[in-house]
């Protein structure tokens, strides 16, 4: 059986998979990425941690290759660079290092432009040729498709969409410095981040005034939606409209047929999606309007970010 290793490198979590050709992830694990600060002993455990998967599989794999999604990764020079949440710093030859490790076909990639990948070979993107993929996690990302081929850029890094200044260099800062930045306020974080800032606007009660930062959690503020805590609908609105206005902009690029969305701020679902979409068609250009959908991600949540990866091997084996 034919079956493709899938690395997703979090800044949190490193999750690994067997994936195969119908997307399907047969086996996964994951350890904590931040447990291993030296980039040689995080190449050493994701090596054990690769050999153990396939031991644990127990069939007779023929293994294609391995595919890594991380964040700030050259799918050109094989590097990660300088990526805001995890703890290697400067230009970290990634590619190079593990290929010594494991002997096998490797590409690796931006884990939103992976995510694209995913999508179109086995998710919601299917048969499309005009789409962006959006990453809401810890930060906001985007892997972007035109005519049918993922934009990869001159270096590699196309696609920083988190990191657009949306308030005119007068906002929050991102992980990689920018005032005023998407993903600071439109992401699981930045949601975290306009409880803190509605509190501290609006005197009206709300089960957060006795919640520090670090205990906030999504699932936390999307309950205290459905009990109709008014911070709670008061931020949920307030970052579905930045990230209309955003998305609205991003149609006038590349006119997709849809945003496919994927990552923890969706798992909040109607409290995020239903004003997102009023705000959308508000925000977008009347030549656009009724033509650019909003999707959900059609790989499975917990292993979407692995199957991303797996499909950079994918790809090459279904052209």
């Amino acid at each position: 059986m034919d079956i493709v290793l899938g690395v997703d490198i979090g800044g949190t979590k490193t999750k690994v998979g067997l994936v195969d050709a119908d997307g399907r992830c047969l086996e996964k694990t994951f350890f904590r990425t931040k447990e291993y600060p030296n980039l040689d002993d995080y190449i050493e455990k994701l090596q054990e941690t690769c050999d153990d998967l396939l031991q644990k599989g127990g069939q007779d794999f023929k293994v294609l290759g391995c595919g890594i999604g991380a964040p700030n990764a050259s799918s050109k020079n094989g590097t990660i660079e300088n990526a805001s949440n995890l703890l290697w710093k400067g230009t970290v030859p990634f590619l190079s290092k593990f290929k010594e490790k494991i002997d096998l076909p490797m590409r690796i990639m931006n884990d939103a432009s992976a995510a694209a990948l995913g999508e179109m070979l086995f998710g919601s993107a299917k048969n499309m040729t005009d789409f962006i993929a959006i990453t809401l996690g810890t930060g906001f990302g985007a892997g972007i498709v035109a005519n049918g081929q993922l934009i990869d850029g001159y270096d590699g890094f196309a696609g920083e969409l988190g990191h657009v200044d949306m308030t005119m260099g007068d906002g929050r800062l991102t992980g990689l410095g920018v005032k005023g930045g998407l993903e600071a306020y439109v992401s699981a974080t930045g949601l975290k981040r306009t409880i803190m800032y509605m509190l501290s606007k609006y005197l009206v009660d709300s089960r957060f005034r006795s919640i520090a930062f670090n205990d906030l959690h999504g699932e936390d503020i999307s309950q205290a939606a459905e009990e109709g805590d008014p911070i709670a609908l008061m931020s949920f609105d307030y970052t579905a409209k930045i990230m209309a206005q955003a998305l609205a902009n991003f149609t006038a690029f590349t006119q997709p047929e849809a945003f496919i969305l994927m990552g923890g701020l969706t798992n909040s679902g109607k409290w995020i999606m239903d004003p997102l979409e009023k705000y959308f068609n508000e925000f977008l250009l009347e030549i656009y309007r009724g033509k650019v959908k909003l999707l959900m991600s059609g790989m499975e949540g917990k292993t979407a970010a692995i199957c991303g990866a797996a499909a950079l091997i994918w790809e090459q084996h279904k052209s």
